[in-house]
């Protein structure tokens, strides 16, 4: 009898420790991937270089850095079709020193041109009570003009510097 719940528990133990080793061989392969996918997002997937800093690519483009929240830095960028898709850790809310408020949804895409972010989605902004869906951002000397339903003209000087978005449940 000892001889068969000796077998048993041997059976039972060699079962769950195989179940445990797959389950630290999947998340050293979900870790390893992750980190790889971590590092193609700073390359060009068209001609695998490794793209500049997200402050450096809106400068270029006349575009106001802290249009963003602080923490918006992976970004893929199509030079062909000018398509910028931004990566935001979450949902969240930025304040700015003109009492404006815009939220970003995780993912904000729109196509970049000089001083003009367009076909954005993933952007909102608040008008009185109503959060409303940000389509164009058309940037000149020193005023951003939001086009949400209405067009919207705001200093830019309150975009000039980077802020760091408040996290909200919903977009």
């Amino acid at each position: 009898m000892d001889s068969i719940i000796n077998k048993a528990g041997s059976y039972y133990f060699g079962q769950k420790a195989n179940k445990e080793l797959s389950s630290v061989s999947n998340d050293l392969n979900n870790l390893q991937n992750s980190i790889a996918g971590g590092t193609k997002k700073l390359v060009n997937k068209i001609k695998g270089k490794v793209q500049k800093p997200l402050p450096e690519l809106l400068k270029e483009y006349d575009i106001p850095v802290g249009i963003f929240p602080r923490d918006a830095t992976n970004y893929e960028f199509n030079e062909e079709t000018k398509k910028l898709t931004v990566h935001i850790p979450e949902i969240c809310e930025v304040g700015y020193k003109d009492s404006s408020v815009v939220r970003f949804n995780t993912t904000v895409t729109g196509h970049l041109e000089k001083g003009k972010f367009a076909d954005i989605e993933g952007m909102k902004t608040k008008v009185m009570f109503l959060w409303v869906t940000v389509s164009v951002v058309l940037c000149e000397k020193t005023e951003l003009h939001f086009t949400a339903g209405l067009r919207r003209t705001r200093n830019r000087a309150a975009y000039e510097v980077f802020r760091d978005g408040i996290g909200v449940d919903k977009f």
